[in-house]
């Protein structure tokens, strides 16, 4: 087949691409298999992760690179091996996962594909800043087109808008897993720690489970918002006076959202109650979390932390969004404006992400 579109985005070439100087470019895509779709963008979500990676503030990044991993648009090409019943013409998305072993190493599966678990995946490929099997360099979303192994392509619901699913394949999705992995549902008192671009998914998945929701945040500012989104209540930790001690022992699920090692971690734990359960999505990378094992001790309280979601919560998590009607706080941004974005969210600007649009 000849391909007649360029694959072209915004590049960063190093750590200053943060600040607004990433370049547009054309790049190689992973070399073409058989088991891979091509997909013509129409929408990239902006998350902390092209933030984080830009400036390489997880380690080394393999420059230059294309960022974007919440990627929405129309399939243009299909391998003859593509799984899914992908068709020219589907509306589908990326996530943060490009790829997994699934069985193709010489040692073969690992337990985690094997479980469906393919995200906990010691080979899991990312959708950039990675490398597939057959040695290709993945290249994200701020970009005309996207090629993606059909695994991990997933069609896109009637009824969900294209600007709502982008920010979900990533965000939303790393909200989902652990939200249902742990128990949200009704009874449960659930808090949302950082009510940000990826928090706020928490909020409004945690209420349409039925659970008592709690956004917690650091500025009273948020709070008509929060409640907005379908929060039961808010918690502003710089601004109410006492709340550590007000709330202590109450909530039954925290998940914190927080990427900087300067949140108060132990006064989040102590909110817990007997065989609660805080679990960390949120990844800082200006420092660790000093860990209290005295309220672990005390009251049987487990730490843990979840990454992105597996291809089955991908499905169940759009179909709820679906079925329920879930909406999201999102700006579009032509993706013409990919810099100035990057800028504005880092500057707080956003309610609550940004999505670039092609068009």
């Amino acid at each position: 087949m000849i391909q007649d579109y360029k694959f072209e985005g915004w590049l960063g070439l190093d750590k200053e691409a943060v600040n607004g100087k990433m370049v547009w470019g054309e790049f190689e895509p992973k070399p073409w298999e058989e088991t891979d779709v091509d997909i013509q963008v129409t929408h990239s979500g902006i998350c902390g992760t092209d933030v984080h990676t830009l400036r390489s503030g997880w380690g080394p990044v393999d420059y230059p690179i294309c960022v974007g991993h919440e990627i929405v648009g129309k399939v243009v090409r299909v391998g003859s091996q593509a799984e899914g019943g992908l068709k020219v013409g589907d509306r589908v998305g990326v996530g943060a996962q490009s790829d997994s072993c699934r069985g193709r190493l010489p040692r073969g599966e690992c337990d985690d594909c094997s479980a469906g678990l393919e995200q906990y995946c010691p080979n899991m490929m990312a959708t950039y800043n990675s490398r597939h099997l057959n040695g290709g360099k993945s290249m994200g979303g701020y970009a005309t087109y996207h090629r993606c192994p059909s695994h991990f392509v997933f069609k896109i619901p009637e009824g969900v808008a294209s600007e709502h699913a982008a920010p979900m394949l990533c965000g939303g999705l790393t909200l989902y897993s652990p939200l249902r992995k742990f128990g949200c549902g009704p009874g449960k008192r659930v808090g949302i720690v950082g009510v940000g671009g990826l928090g706020h998914f928490g909020v409004v998945f945690a209420k349409a489970m039925g659970a008592e929701v709690v956004g917690i945040s650091r500025k009273a500012a948020k709070r008509d918002e929060v409640l907005q989104m379908g929060a039961d209540e808010y918690i502003a930790t710089d601004d109410d006076q006492g709340w550590a001690e007000k709330h202590r022992g109450t909530f039954d699920l925290l998940v914190s959202t927080v990427s900087s090692a300067n949140a108060p971690f132990e006064d989040y734990v102590w909110l817990l109650r007997r065989d609660g359960v805080l679990v960390q999505v949120g990844n800082p990378d200006d420092g660790s979390y000093t860990l209290p094992l005295f309220p672990l001790i005390a009251r049987r309280i487990r730490i843990t932390g979840s990454s992105i979601g597996s291809p089955a919560e991908m499905r169940e998590m759009l179909d709820m969004a679906a079925r329920t009607g879930a909406k999201f706080w999102v700006e579009t941004r032509p993706m013409k404006e990919a810099n100035q974005a990057i800028v504005d969210m880092e500057e707080g600007k956003a309610r609550y992400r940004y999505v670039l649009v092609n068009g």
